[in-house]
């Protein structure tokens, strides 16, 4: 996909910028809440990837939204108006949080849980983690009430499943043999 490639570049392009000022973190945290705000604001990302709307209004309403966020963030918005592509806002916002991460040594596990974590759970999956990798974690929870309990990890690759609903698989499997 083309405009996977292209929000790689840009990633790439402001991560060098932010940590060539020291800023790399702020423009991480504004990353994060734009992808958040594009992935949970339908009237936002529906206004992003509208092809009829102008370029200079995509621009100063997401300066509007976003007021806050540091001079880089705001020079990648200027970028993208530049060169009409603020269809890929998310994805370069998806794609600096995970190369931001990697320069860190930090890695994401992916929690999938009945319901959302709490201390006691988060406690029990950062044990597990800890026999799994040797990196810094940062926990994403994907809330999924089909695996009835219980938790399903991933890291990387390397996936640990301890839900309920796969242990009924598992009992059933063996019933039937």
């Amino acid at each position: 996909m083309a405009s996977t490639r292209a929000a790689i570049r840009y990633a790439k392009a402001i991560l060098d910028l932010a940590n060539s000022k020291g800023v790399a973190e702020a423009v991480n945290n504004d990353m994060k809440s734009i992808a958040d705000a594009i992935d949970t604001n339908l009237e936002l990302s529906t206004f992003i990837q509208n092809p009829t709307a102008k370029v200079e209004v995509k621009e100063s309403a997401l300066l509007e939204v976003f007021a806050n966020v540091n001079g880089v963030t705001k020079g990648l918005f200027h970028l993208l108006f530049e060169n009409k592509r603020f269809e890929i806002l998310e994805a370069i916002a998806l794609e600096y949080k995970k190369l931001f991460d990697e320069s860190n040594g930090v890695e994401v596990a992916k929690v999938t849980t009945a319901i959302p974590l709490d201390a006691a759970l988060e406690a029990k999956v950062l044990a597990k983690v800890a026999t799994l990798s040797d990196k810094k974690i940062t926990i994403e929870n994907i809330v999924d009430p089909s695996i009835i309990g219980g938790f399903i990890l991933r890291i990387g690759d390397k996936q640990y499943n301890a839900s309920v609903a796969n242990r009924l698989q598992v009992l059933k499997r063996e019933l039937s043999n």
